[in-house]
C-alpha cells in the first residue's frame, strides 16, 4: 500500500453505513452491501466539502445479495 498517494482516510460507523444501503435499496432500487455503503457515507462526507460542480467517483465493492437474510434489510 502506497500510502504517499491517500489524501485523507474517513472513518465511517457502522450504523451509517448500514443505514446508506438501506436507504439506496428503498430508494433507488440499489442493492449493496456494508462495505458499499460505507465507501458512499465516506464520498458524501468528502463530497459535500468540494466545490459545485467537481466530480466524485466511489467503487462500490460488494452486493446486497449476502445481507438480504441479515439485519441489514429487515
Amino acid at each position: 500500500l502506497n500510502r504517499k498517494v491517500i489524501d485523507e482516510v474517513l472513518t465511517v460507523e457502522e450504523e451509517e453505513a448500514m443505514e446508506i444501503s438501506r436507504r439506496l435499496a428503498r430508494e433507488e432500487g440499489i442493492l449493496l452491501g456494508i462495505s458499499s455503503g460505507a465507501a458512499l457515507a465516506g464520498t458524501f462526507k468528502a463530497a459535500s466539502r468540494l466545490a459545485a460542480g467537481s466530480r466524485v467517483v466511489v467503487i462500490a465493492p460488494d452486493t446486497g445479495e449476502r445481507y438480504l437474510s441479515t439485519e441489514l434489510f429487515k
